[in-house]
């Protein structure tokens, strides 16, 4: 069986560049999305994360490097190859501090953005090459941030996936609210986020339930 195609997320406001890259990508044996603002692209990574996203960053409304922070806000940890037309030292600065992986200046050859793609693709697998957690019939792809439960895709948000992954690392163990919160929410965070998290969890994960709860403590993964 022939591995899955790298899902790319093409975001740019220049519609004969995106579907230029789309098509490109394509051929090249990716599986492609496009949004052209920035609301879109948060929007359609939240709503199934890419393996790589290509960020335009001179976008109106919502640039890309407000975009790149607010992903990485959410913990999702795809990679980000940022495209911008400046090419001076303090704008690469800003978009490798916003959180982005790599930085191609426009214009660029596409022979080039395809192989920044592959080589931050192969890194992210080597990182996350251990990164299949399980506990019964559900498995979380950390990387990717997929689960299936009994085969089953399970969609999740980048929040839930943090909580899902926490439980999964102490799979059997009870894990407090409070450091739920401290791993995955800020300080401004409503103390009973968790529970409504969790509650979430349990509907998208299905019967026979497998996240129980330990009154007055916290939750933990248990058939």
């Amino acid at each position: 069986m022939s591995p899955a195609a790298e899902r790319v997320l093409v975001v740019d406001d220049d519609l004969s560049l995106r579907r230029m890259l789309a098509r490109t990508l394509t051929a090249e044996g990716f599986e492609v999305a496009v949004a052209a603002d920035g609301g879109a692209a948060l929007a359609a990574a939240e709503r199934s994360a890419p393996d790589l996203i290509v960020l335009d960053v001179a976008m109106p409304g919502l640039d890309g490097l407000a975009v790149c922070r607010r992903l990485r806000t959410k913990g999702l940890r795809t990679p980000i190859l940022m495209l911008t037309a400046r090419d001076a030292v303090p704008d690469r600065v800003s978009g490798l501090e916003a959180g982005a992986d790599d930085y191609l200046v426009k214009p660029f050859a596409i022979q080039e953005l395809v192989a920044r793609l592959r080589a931050l693709a192969r890194r992210h697998g080597d990182q996350d090459g251990q990164a299949l957690l399980s506990y019964a019939d559900l498995v979380l792809d950390v990387g990717a941030r997929r689960a299936t439960r009994a085969g089953r895709a399970v969609e999740l948000t980048g929040r839930e996936a943090d909580l899902l992954e926490l439980l999964l690392r102490e799979a059997g163990h009870t894990v407090t609210r409070e450091r739920a919160l401290e791993e995955i929410w800020d300080d401004a965070a409503e103390p009973n986020v968790v529970d409504r998290y969790v509650t979430r969890l349990r509907r998208k994960l299905g019967d026979p339930p497998l996240i129980r709860t330990r009154r007055g403590t916290g939750f933990a993964l248990r058939v």
